[in-house]
């Protein structure tokens, strides 16, 4: 197969490339007689042949001038062939070992560089993602898309009132979304990045590359727990020059979210058992917010909620369930995220404030914009339940329709 995708391809040996058949992609690594190294994947599902194409698309706009502007690899495409109603993509394998978050962030050096990276993809310039006819996302789309996200979710009848009043609040704050879109990986997580010699060596996965909100690709690094979280995101912020008052706000939201993306996902799939472990985790942030009512930052703001919590929340969540369209990295296409080692990495001592300089946050705070809601408010905007009524989805959608 592989000598079909790529003319003139001497093999040397192969090995499997892939875990268990449980896999979105059944892959391979050829080594050919000059000692190169490549993977060739086949898609075993409809989505993953979506993401595969997505991601040829953003490879192929990935060009050199692009390429050049960052501190990293990006994959390259070799060749493709069919295969079983499909194509096999052949790629060059590039250097480097995958950790999982709380690993790439113990160390202060690799934290920084995992900060420039993100950053450098946000400075590229958003032109060839128009050429390539790549997704497009205004400021006003993005809270559009978010606004719809939570319509979503408040139309099951699962979603806590205390939740959907919080998240509404966020996206009716004006100042929240007074950001300059820019280009995004879109589905960036730990699984993406390659570490070598101690900095992001490459990155992965680009089927969701467009211009979007840049918290996107910031909001998994709140599931970090390592030391040096704080510095990833410090580093990021000096890169970019600050500029963007709201942006850990907003990456805590996308945090937030993907609770509903859970519950969305479970009632998609018929999947009583996610729809179960949604709820609950739904209950528990309602828990984590009320608990913490007592502690506003201001008259006028809404509860803490700490990065620690949204560590703990998103721990709860599979991975496969996290994100938009989640991808599957190609060089984890052999492991299971629970095999993913303890970090590797020496300690060393953090960086500078420019964290808090530039938020406002410290080390563990961050809220939304909110109004603090009692307990009898929230009774008195909730069925029997204790979840969203309709005339509060009603109610969503129709300041959505105001403000489009």
């Amino acid at each position: 197969m592989a000598t079909s995708a790529l003319s003139g391809l001497d093999v040397a040996r192969t090995r499997k490339y892939s875990h268990g058949g449980t896999g979105m992609f059944d892959s391979a690594l050829l080594v050919d007689r000059d000692g190169r190294e490549l993977i060739i994947r086949v898609p075993m599902t409809q989505s993953a042949e979506t993401e595969q194409s997505a991601d040829l698309v953003a490879l192929r706009a990935l060009t050199v001038g692009n390429r050049s502007r960052l501190p990293f690899d990006v994959p390259q495409f070799v060749g493709q062939t069919p295969a079983s109603g499909t194509r096999a993509i052949v790629y060059e394998l590039l250097p480097g070992d995958s950790f999982d978050a709380d690993a790439l962030t113990s160390h202060a050096g690799v934290a920084g560089s995992l900060g420039r990276a993100i950053a450098a993809v946000h400075a590229l310039p958003t032109a060839f993602i128009q050429d390539a006819g790549l997704p497009q996302q205004s400021a006003q789309d993005c809270r559009t898309g978010v606004i719809d996200l939570i319509d979503r979710a408040a139309a099951t009848g699962f979603l806590p009132a205390a939740l959907l009043r919080r998240w509404e609040q966020a996206t009716d704050d004006d100042a929240l979304w007074q950001f300059a879109p820019c280009v995004v990986h879109g589905s960036l997580s730990a699984d993406s990045i390659l570490i070598t010699d101690d900095a992001v060596s490459g990155v992965l996965g680009w089927a969701g590359l467009s211009v979007n909100d840049p918290a996107r690709d910031l909001h998994w690094l709140l599931a970090a727990r390592g030391q040096f979280a704080e510095t990833a995101m410090e580093t990021y912020i000096t890169a970019r020059q600050g500029g963007d008052a709201h942006i850990v706000q907003r990456a805590m939201l996308y945090a937030e979210l993907e609770l509903a993306r859970w519950l969305l996902h479970g009632v998609d799939s018929h999947d009583q058992a996610v729809i179960d472990d949604a709820i609950g985790m739904l209950d528990g942030l309602v828990g984590t917010v009320h608990d913490r009512s007592s502690h506003p930052l201001s008259p006028e703001t809404g509860p803490i909620m700490t990065v620690r919590d949204v560590e703990s929340m998103l721990d709860e969540i599979p991975v496969a369930a996290r994100g938009n369209g989640q991808h599957t990295a190609m060089h984890t296409d052999t492991y299971d995220a629970a095999e993913f080692a303890e970090s590797d990495f020496a300690d060393s001592e953090s960086g500078s404030e420019a964290f808090r300089d530039a938020t406002g946050f410290t080390e563990t705070e961050t809220h939304f914009d909110t109004e603090t809601e009692t307990p009898a408010a929230t009774a008195q905007r909730t069925d029997g339940a204790g979840v969203a009524t309709g005339a509060d989805a009603d109610a969503h959608a129709a300041r959505r329709s105001s403000s489009e």
